[in-house]
């Protein structure tokens, strides 16, 4: 069991690439674990998708360190497939991170510290929600599931040891306070807003607004979710009609559903025709609720990702300092466990082999002699000797397992004995209960 990540991400891949790789990532696990052939064994064993609106992550399990190349092939080669971009494309926008840099890599993302806002708040509700939903598709593997619990504790003790967080800073508050600056009107409970989406997303921006004072949201979504959603969280629900004329008279509309439909810069100039009132637009969706092109319309100001991105606010030093310290120890007390967990597999067909060749000779001395005092002396003196003989095997298995090396073990077991070991079936992860908005906010459009 190896463990192995692929990871396309704002920092090294610009966002209109993320987004169009992103597209189908919902069918990409489900597909890759079910494309090996009849009779064969899977060559990727569980996948959790990790798909916001600055970077796709998938998290794989491969039965080896061997099948991992093969692996990484199959889920680029899906990909390309729900993509309809070339695999050679979509191979070089992947960085593949295996052994103890996926949990690293993980546990910053879910802590903020890999964000375009360092710190933001919503990030680790997206990586918990990437295990539901991988947990609801039967995509995640046990040590999938126990590498995104790890990783939910890291940002909650990243959280409470450090300041990272405290500032309420959100990819969303920075797009409001950029709306603030070029605002005519710095007063949000005089601004009317429009919010594109229903999904978790919309939800923190409905909050934020809230918080602000704007009480004038109102709110649409093409999936019809707009009249349960301002139900639960406040708002005016729009449908296609009283859209356009919300629209006319929206000083900031905000765009996080993703939807297929996307707003064009005709759509614009027919609603808010010359000499309208100034229109911010904030695009937070991953592929864009609305064409960049609005951005040349006269009176029209958009705030995109890469908005928000460059204007996000440095942390303190001391904090991310701490906060990275917590995250390198808390990877690496992760890999030590789950290299020791594989390892627990090779100790208990040792010990099966052993104890298969003692029970033998201990029948052919019950055989030859009897249940005598002398035979229980033999049987007793054997079964010290073997508890003695598999003291340092055990030991060393530990200690190999904390340096990485359990292929190593179990290759000199198979050579040395010809011991065969098979990891044992995973049992039934628990699935955590989803908000109401989890499957929403699973798709692209409702995350950050």
């Amino acid at each position: 069991m190896v463990l192995f990540s692929l990871v396309a991400t704002h920092s090294d891949v610009d966002l209109e690439t993320v987004a169009r790789m992103s597209n189908g990532s919902s069918q990409v696990a489900t597909t890759v674990l079910k494309s090996a052939q009849p009779d064969a064994a899977p060559v990727v064993a569980g996948t959790v998708v990790l798909a916001t609106c600055n970077r796709y992550e998938l998290y794989c399990e491969a039965p080896s360190a061997a099948d991992v190349e093969a692996a990484r092939s199959a889920v680029i080669s899906e990909i390309s497939e729900q993509s309809n971009l070339p695999e050679s494309y979509v191979s070089r926008a992947f960085s593949t991170r295996t052994g103890e840099d996926v949990a690293q890599h993980l546990f910053a993302v879910s802590s903020g510290l890999d964000s375009a806002v360092v710190g933001e708040r919503e990030i680790a509700g997206q990586v918990r929600r990437a295990l539901i939903n991988a947990q609801e598709s039967q995509t995640a593997s046990g040590p999938l599931v126990r590498l995104f619990e790890a990783a939910t504790r890291t940002a909650k003790e990243v959280g409470s040891r450090t300041a990272l967080g405290s500032r309420g800073l959100s990819i969303v508050s920075v797009a409001l306070d950029l709306a603030t600056d070029i605002s005519d009107s710095r007063d949000w409970s005089a601004t009317k807003v429009v919010i594109f989406g229903t999904g978790a997303y919309a939800g923190a921006t409905m909050s934020l607004l809230q918080e602000r004072g704007c009480t004038d949201v109102s709110v649409y979504s093409s999936s019809g979710r707009a009249e349960s959603f301002a139900a639960a969280r406040g708002g005016v629900p729009l449908d296609s009609e009283t859209l356009v004329g919300a629209l006319a008279e929206a000083d900031v509309v905000i765009g996080c559903s993703g939807s297929e439909n996307q707003v064009s810069a005709e759509d614009v100039r027919q609603v808010r025709p010359l000499g309208a009132k100034p229109l911010i637009v904030i695009d937070l969706a991953l592929t864009h609720d609305f064409d960049p092109a609005i951005a040349s319309l006269e009176n029209v100001e958009l705030i995109t990702l890469e908005s928000v991105r460059m204007a996000a606010p440095e942390e303190q030093a001391e904090s991310l300092r701490e906060a990275r310290r917590i995250v390198v120890q808390s990877a690496s007390e992760f890999n030590t466990q789950l290299n020791a967990r594989a390892m627990d597999a090779s100790i208990v067909a040792l010990r099966k082999h052993t104890t298969a060749v003692l029970d033998t000779e201990i029948a052919r001395v019950r055989a030859q002699h009897g249940c005598t005092a002398a035979a229980e002396e033999v049987e007793f003196a054997l079964r010290r000797m073997v508890r003695q003989l598999l003291h340092v095997p055990t030991v060393r298995a530990r200690e190999l397992a904390a340096e990485g090396r359990q292929d190593d073990y179990i290759s000199a077991l198979e050579a040395l004995y010809g011991i065969s070991v098979e990891q044992p079936a995973p049992a039934a992860e628990k699935v955590l209960p989803a908000d109401a908005d989890a499957s929403e906010a699973a798709g692209r459009a409702a995350s950050a």
